[in-house]
């Protein structure tokens, strides 16, 4: 489907609820632990849990378009992202996490609707795999960012424990409860 096509399918309702969530996602970044690692300090924020349900209550299509407003917001210099905003934001190695929400979204959206959405460990595991999506993107990114374009030398060792396993642990909390969260907002169905 090209971009022209879900523009035309979009309801009021559609657009209000994508507005919401690329709302919550900005809220999400100010909700942040800072840890202070070398040689980029990161952040371990909220953001994660309001792509994981937007995945789940707007599918994967929305979702992922309610991801790209909140990166279009942020590149056009509104500070919705963790450290700020604007278009210089991109050459940021953390910048490939924000890329890795838009597939977290998608995937997770996709494969919740697989098997209905009255399975809360089949959603688990949908949010498990969007957030390994995140993740690798993210670390990709940071690796190539840090070595070949701003010139910090970054082993994939360093990437492995700074961008993954400091925060896994609380990404994961973070899918466990944006799944049942889905689960409990599923029961207003005829409202979302």
């Amino acid at each position: 489907m090209r971009f022209m096509d879900i523009k035309k399918s979009l309801t009021a309702k559609d657009m209000a609820f994508c507005g919401l969530f690329a709302a919550l996602i900005g809220v999400g970044a100010f909700l942040k632990i800072s840890i202070p690692v070398e040689p980029f300090p990161m952040h371990f924020t909220l953001q994660l849990f309001f792509v994981l349900l937007a995945g789940f209550i707007l599918g994967n299509k929305k979702g992922a378009l309610c991801v790209c407003i909140y990166l279009g917001v942020g590149l056009v210099g509104i500070p919705v992202f963790a450290a700020g905003g604007g278009p210089a934001y991109v050459i940021r190695p953390t910048f490939g996490f924000l890329l890795g929400f838009v597939l977290a979204a998608y995937v997770t959206g996709s494969l919740s609707s697989v098997k209905g959405k009255g399975n809360v460990r089949w959603n688990v595991f949908a949010a498990f795999l969007g957030m390994m999506m995140y993740y690798g993107i993210g670390m990709i990114y940071f690796y190539v960012i840090s070595n070949f374009i701003i010139s910090k030398s970054v082993t994939w060792h360093i990437v492995f424990i700074n961008c993954f396993l400091i925060t896994v642990a609380g990404d994961f909390i973070l899918c466990i409860l944006a799944a049942a969260l889905a689960h409990r907002l599923r029961a207003f169905d005829r409202w979302i």
